[in-house]
């Protein structure tokens, strides 16, 4: 069943028939609710009761990370689509290797047809709706009918189907051209009359009566069906077998219903055994009339789109059900109906998986089907089908489903679906040169490999990985290796491929990495792994987050001294304070700051702002929110971003929590919002019950202490929260959202966020009450006995033995993350804190600033 599964889920799908995006200067012309519905106008009103309408509301909250309320979603999607490069429209197609579109909405507010090419792996093609061509051609004629000779009815109908004949014999052959498509369904119906070749002269008709002036769209009764017969003559002459599309069923008010019945074609279908005809938008409610002329005549196909996202879950299965009633796999094939939004296409896809698995399964469970003829199954309505019908020559490579793309918490993806990811990338970024397979160690040092760009591809192509000492997490900052630790064995290096980005080099690509055993198995010490684990926990108790950094970092002037290093206050710090439009004055200073913005969004790095913090050459970038592990990816890549830009400066940008004792200290402020809201106070509860051993995470490094303090807004020496208090460690901003402020930039923010989701979670599921109240001023200047009467009781530990001795205590936090991993922590910083103690102090803050 497992293989069932993972194919359903990583098999490429062909689109074979949608519609273009709308531009975005139209976006808001249209409305979005139309994502889930066929209805229009004050029909609108009573969508947000239906089934689809909810389970649309649901997925799109759960991919967005956001509450499950159509306000919330859309502003969320809004935000989005605010990303450079069409990131978000890029994850909606996820899983989509081309679409056929038909093109013929109105041409000036939607995107021309080839510029999907972006979004999908292989080019797209165009669908023409011959309707539209009819028209344009006719409206044109027109235009022209004063200018006609003497006898205009005549050489006005002779121009218009020479015309027509011309451009779609023209089509025919354009091998851009998958197909054809008829909305007779829409104009007079399915039930199309014999060809009537004398039904053209109508045209003669309407030029002679002078109705040209009224003409808007083909629907006359003759006319209408006289065009779809004149489209099929020419597939059938030419010999091309290009596949003529025809609505059927679903469709808005402007359908007659009975007369959109797919047996209404079964005479026209007998007529032209040449022309392969398809059946489109599962000719709902009408499924299994489609499903018996796709079984029974040859060049008949079913289409089981646009259900999808439009039809309640139910629905869909039944409808799935009902295609494979009678009519055999390879004759059936799937569709988003994708239109103006993107979300229509990721829907689509989430959806029918879904229906897939469901159906499919069901099927298997009771004996009705191996998984091997399930998985045929799969293979031709995805793929197999349309490949072969519309002659698109497209060799299948395995995909991951959008839902698990978007959200990154799934468990491991298989790898032919994370390395397709890689290389849809690399079809948008094609100077990329070297790949950065990057981790953070125990010690929150980044450590990489660069490959060769084919290099990767080769190995990566082949399933092999880059092969990494089991000492990796046991190495101290200069490569010491911690008591314990062993050279004997190796991990695979595993790229996580969605969050591939462009790299702080021209040239080069990075990208986070988990370890895993050489068996496939997850690693639980891994710093990656432990945080996804926590959020996938999270996730099967119904919990969600979104994770926000705030890069707060240093830049520092650097000259060598005896052979070393020494930072020292930058000369462009001059008068610098928090927000001052002063600290900005610098040119120098301000090409850096505008570079690094400028990488950082080159590189999908959402910056909300930036701005002067209070310590000299200090200053603030704050990053947009997203899935925790997704969130820390970017983090780190942002870090490396600014550092780099910093040293061709010639500077020195820190992260480091103190380099002038004298002036403020830095902090990398996490903010985090928890979905259901209205958990906050147990989840909470649970981290303040093990606050003071989750600082041996936040607060790793005896330097870090240094910036332990009151009255400076770094987050106070109690530990407490109060709402928009800059003095409590933890301050409450709105509902679920906080900002831990307890928190620098020489821990590892995998950690950091594994305990903090980890303790919260707990707390949950415990029913934590939060019994600590809202502190309203600072903890430290407060008496004794308000702090009492608040429940203010603790204070963080002094250092960090005194942390680690403090989490060794704790044993429920070492249940909730793993005893491994706690011991590996212990070990490794224990070890660490015994070599930088030798350290002459000034040596040691340049050692650490070097590195931090």
């Amino acid at each position: 069943m497992e293989t069932l599964i993972e194919a359903i889920n990583t098999t490429p799908i062909i689109d074979q028939h949608a519609h273009n995006l709308l531009v975005p200067t139209e976006i808001g012309a249209h409305e979005f609710m139309t994502i889930t519905t066929e209805a229009s106008g004050p029909a609108l009103k009573h969508t947000p009761s239906t089934l689809a309408h909810l389970r649309a509301v649901k997925q799109l909250a759960d991919i967005l990370d956001c509450e499950p309320s159509w306000e919330k979603v859309k502003r969320a999607i809004e935000l989005k689509r605010k990303e450079p490069g069409d990131i978000w429209a890029r994850r909606c197609f996820s899983g989509i290797e081309t679409v056929l579109i038909d093109d013929g909405l109105d041409p000036s507010n939607v995107h021309p047809f080839e510029w999907h090419d972006r979004l999908t792996r292989s080019r797209c093609k165009r669908i023409v709706r011959i309707e539209r061509v009819a028209e344009n051609i006719m409206l044109d004629q027109f235009k022209q009918s004063r200018e006609l000779p003497a006898n205009p009815s005549i050489a006005f109908h002779d121009s218009i189907i020479d015309r027509f004949t011309s451009a779609i014999e023209q089509a025919i052959s354009e091998p851009e051209v998958a197909g054809f498509k008829s909305v007779i369904c829409y104009r007079v119906g399915l039930a199309i009359p014999e060809f009537d070749p004398e039904a053209g002269h109508i045209l003669v008709s309407m030029a002679e009566d002078g109705n040209v002036e009224n003409f808007s769209r083909l629907e006359d009764l003759r006319l209408s069906p006289y065009f779809v017969h004149l489209t099929a003559r020419l597939i059938e002459r030419s010999g091309s077998k290009k596949p003529f599309q025809f609505h059927t069923g679903l469709g808005d008010n402007d359908i007659d219903l009975g007369l959109s019945n797919p047996s209404h074609l079964q005479t026209f279908i007998e007529t032209y055994p040449k022309v392969p005809v398809v059946l489109l938008h599962a000719s709902y409610p009408f499924s299994t009339q489609a499903g018996y002329l796709a079984s029974v005549y040859k060049n008949c196909f079913m289409d089981i789109g646009e259900v999808f996202p439009m039809v309640s879950q139910d629905g869909q299965e039944r409808i799935i059900r009902e295609a494979l009633e009678l009519c055999p796999s390879e004759k059936l094939m799937w569709s988003t109906d994708g239109h103006w939004f993107p979300e229509t296409y990721l829907l689509a896809v989430v959806q029918v998986r879904e229906g897939m698995r469901q159906v499919l399964c069901d099927y298997v469970d009771r004996g009705s089907l191996s998984a091997t003829e399930a998985i045929k199954i799969t293979h031709d309505i995805f793929f197999n089908t349309s490949n072969e019908l519309y002659k698109l020559g497209l060799t299948p490579q395995e995909t991951t489903s959008s839902l698990e793309s978007s959200t990154g918490e799934s468990s491991m993806a298989s790898w032919t679906g994370n390395f397709a990811q890689l290389m849809r990338f690399l079809a948008q970024e094609p100077s990329i040169q070297f790949l950065r397979l990057q981790w953070m160690d125990y010690t929150s040092i980044l450590r990489l490999r660069i490959l060769p760009i084919e290099q990767a591809l080769r190995m990566f192509r082949e399933g092999r990985f880059i092969g990494i000492t089991k000492a990796v997490f046991g190495l101290l900052q200069q490569d010491a290796i911690c008591p314990g630790f062993s050279a004997t064995g190796e991990y695979n290096l595993y790229p996580q491929f969605e969050g591939v980005r462009l790299g702080s080099r021209t040239g080069h690509a990075t990208v986070q990495c988990e370890f895993q055993e050489r068996t496939g198995e997850d690693v639980f010490t891994c710093p990656r792994t432990l945080l996804r684990k926590q959020v996938e926990k999270a996730k099967a108790n119904g919990l969600q987050f979104l994770v926000g950094f705030e890069v707060e970092i240093v830049f520092m002037s650097r000259e060598v001294v005896d052979g070393e290093y020494r930072y020292g206050e930058n000369p462009t710090s001059e008068g610098h304070a928090w927000s001052t439009a002063r600290a900005l004055h610098n040119d120098n200073l301000m090409d850096l700051l505008e570079l690094i913005f400028r990488n950082l969004e080159r590189a999908g790095i959402e910056i909300q702002q930036f701005h002067p913090e209070s310590s000299p050459g200090q200053y603030e970038f704050i990053l947009g929110p997203l899935a925790p592990p997704q969130a820390v990816d970017t983090l780190l890549a942002a870090r490396e971003i600014i550092s780099s830009a910093a040293a061709n400066a010639h500077m020195r940008a820190t992260f480091f929590p103190k380099p002038s004792l004298e002036s403020p200290g830095t902090g990398a402020h996490v903010h985090i919002s928890v979905t259901p809201k209205d958990h906050w106070k147990m989840f909470y509860a649970g981290v303040l019950k093990h606050m003071k051993a989750i600082a041996a995470f936040t607060y790793s490094n005896d330097a870090s202490y240094d910036r332990v303090a009151d009255g400076v807004w770094s987050g106070s020496t109690w530990i407490a929260w109060g709402t928009q208090n800059r003095e409590t460690p933890l301050r409450r901003i709105e509902e679920s959202h906080f900002e831990i402020k307890c928190v620098d930039g020489l821990a590892n923010p995998y950690f950091v966020l594994a305990a903090i989701i980890g303790a919260g979670l707990q707390g949950i599921l415990d029913e934590q009450p939060l019994s600590m109240k809202d502190c309203l001023g600072d903890p430290s200047i407060i008496s004794a006995k308000e702090r009492k009467d608040l429940g203010i009781k603790e204070q963080f530990p002094k250092s960090i033995r005194e942390a680690l001795i403090n989490l060794e205590q704790d044993k429920a936090l070492q249940q909730i993350l793993g005893r491994a991993f706690v011991d590996t922590y212990l070990t490794v910083k224990r070890t660490e804190s015994k070599m930088l103690e030798k350290m002459d102090p000034d040596k040691r803050r340049n050692w650490l600033i070097e590195r931090y």
